[in-house]
């Protein structure tokens, strides 16, 4: 079986029944911490556009509609309901103290910018809106970095996969390091950008 084949088996019939409503249904509960599939969704999606079966900007744009208010409903969970929410009913729908404690060591050690990296790791990435709403921080900060992420991360998996069609099973390892490498890029340069911030605020307060 190709990684083409592969990935169709997997979601295409709910592709077919449902068409759209099926990306955003899946991308809204996965960015809202649920632990489903929202990158073989992606994939799936813009390998049926690549076959004229769906339009390419509309995946993209259901794909990027969905995952920006997945995550803002992740953060109001968070802000309202915080980690005593999430302890009381997340382990029904897969969100453990483990993986919820990864999230929140790796949101405290990076800081709150790094939510834009965030939509490309795996686990931070569901409970990314919900860490960042227990966390107080900023709604505004956290929509600004979630767009950027929510942007990038759906034009990875929408644009290149559409484009580079029958090489997947080629090409896929690569697009996949080219996530993780672009998610390090941009937690580098926020490190060094936060710390650059904070030596500033130091030589103002110092004067």
């Amino acid at each position: 079986m190709t990684a083409i084949d592969h990935y169709l088996l997997l979601v295409q019939p709910y592709l077919d029944q449902y068409g759209y409503a099926a990306i955003f249904a899946i991308l809204l509960m996965e960015s809202m911490g649920l632990p489903l599939p929202g990158e073989t969704v992606l994939i799936s999606a813009s390998l049926v556009a690549s076959q004229g079966k769906m339009s390419l900007p509309f995946v993209i744009a259901t794909g990027w509609c969905a995952t920006v208010l997945g995550d803002n409903i992740g953060f109001a969970i968070g802000r309202f309901g915080g980690r005593r929410l999430i302890g009381r009913y997340g382990s029904r729908v897969g969100i453990t103290e483990q993986k919820l404690q990864r999230a929140e060591d790796f949101f405290a050690r990076y800081g709150p910018e790094l939510v834009l990296a965030a939509r490309f790791i795996v686990v931070v990435r569901q409970l990314n809106g919900i860490i960042a709403g227990s966390a107080g921080m900023r709604w505004r900060q956290f929509l600004l970095y979630n767009v950027i992420g929510a942007t990038l991360w759906v034009s990875v998996w929408t644009l290149g996969i559409y484009y580079i069609g029958s090489h997947l099973a080629v090409a896929l390892p690569w697009i996949q390091r080219g996530g993780y490498v672009l998610a390090a890029a941009i937690v580098i340069f926020l490190v060094y950008w936060c710390i650059r911030k904070r030596k500033a605020k130091h030589k103002e307060s110092s004067l």
